[in-house]
């Protein structure tokens, strides 16, 4: 694996904008911009190059174990750094691209071993988002994009989160509006045995996985050395304290007006609406994902003690949407 000195980041201001030529520009010269995906924000540099990868990792403080997706925008272009593709992960990418869903392909030398972490495997998706896809047909080379904040903190879905977390450390983030799934992608690939395995729960669910290729496995969260990006088990954190409850078992006093929660239908009693975010009055998942990160964002920024959140139905995206409150709340 190759072993690379990161050198201190430039200071900038970041501009918000929809100019492509300007995204362009600061790719070409190795420097990280924010961009928009339908899953959430990302932190893209240009992938076949090591010193723009290290600036990505430099910037969000990530360590360099936890490995990187890489955005392009078709199929056709995964010959151009990767060396094969398996029967059912074609099936999954012509029914899931684009879409919030990433394969684990063998990667060729095209990819440096930074963006893997040194596997022999580099997660792949094409995102579904029009500005995105515009940017990467303008590009000869794909892009590698974590999300776009500081490691272990809550994912942007807005490019003005990206803004906030980042502003001083990259020059330039590509505006997109708000992410409309709002989890990051469910990761797929395959063990030495060839069995497709689940890395990472995600914006697809895995009924819908299974319709496509049959019976997968589930591979839980590790502590260190993931297989996969975004399997660390602590992760998706606020600042503030976070905690998992069950509503019918715990009791808020009124005198706890320095907490808050965050509710799935409706919220919870004795608590102060101003520091109470419902996912979904509906009872939709769909919605809740897509507010999720936003509304422990904003919980966040609100001086508390303490935040209590409780569980969602767990199936279809609900599973993704416990993985991630679990992983937030994961000491």
């Amino acid at each position: 694996m190759e072993v690379f000195i990161l050198m201190k980041t430039n200071t900038f201001e970041a501009q918000i904008g929809t100019s492509l030529e300007l995204a362009c520009s600061f790719l070409y010269s190795n420097l990280p911009i924010g961009i928009p995906t339908e899953t959430v924000y990302g932190l893209a540099a240009n992938a076949y190059e090591p010193m723009a990868v290290a600036r990505i990792f430099e910037i969000k403080n990530r360590p360099t174990f936890d490995p990187l997706i890489v955005h392009t925008y078709s199929i056709e272009a995964l010959s151009e750094f990767t060396k094969a593709i398996h029967p059912k992960a074609m099936l999954l990418a012509e029914r899931f691209w684009p879409g919030p869903l990433t394969l684990l392909l063998p990667k060729n030398h095209k990819i440096p071993d930074l963006v893997t972490s040194g596997l022999p495997n580099v997660g792949v998706r094409i995102p579904a988002h029009p500005v995105t896809l515009d940017l990467l047909r303008s590009l000869p080379f794909p892009l590698a994009a974590p999300s776009a904040n500081p490691f272990g903190y809550i994912s942007p879905t807005t490019a003005t989160h990206v803004k906030d977390q980042l502003s001083d450390k990259i020059p330039y983030i590509l505006e997109g509006g708000k992410c409309t799934i709002g989890v990051e992608s469910t990761i797929v690939g395959f063990d030495e045995y060839l069995k497709p395995t689940i890395f990472r729960l995600g914006g697809i669910s895995i009924e819908e996985i299974e319709a496509v290729i049959g019976k997968v496995e589930i591979k839980p969260f590790s502590s260190s050395n993931p297989h996969a990006p975004g399997m660390l088990k602590s992760h998706y954190a606020p600042r503030t304290p976070f905690f998992i409850v069950q509503r019918q078992s715990f009791y808020f006093s009124d005198a706890l007006n320095a907490v808050g929660t965050l509710c799935f239908r409706e919220p919870f009693p004795n608590i102060p609406k101003a520091f109470q975010k419902v996912l979904s009055t509906k009872g939709c998942l769909k919605e809740a994902a897509h507010n999720l990160f936003c509304a422990m964002r904003e919980l966040d920024s609100l001086g508390l003690e303490a935040i209590f959140c409780e569980l969602v139905p767990d199936v279809g995206l609900g599973k993704a949407i416990n993985d991630r409150l679990k992983r937030a709340a994961a000491k």
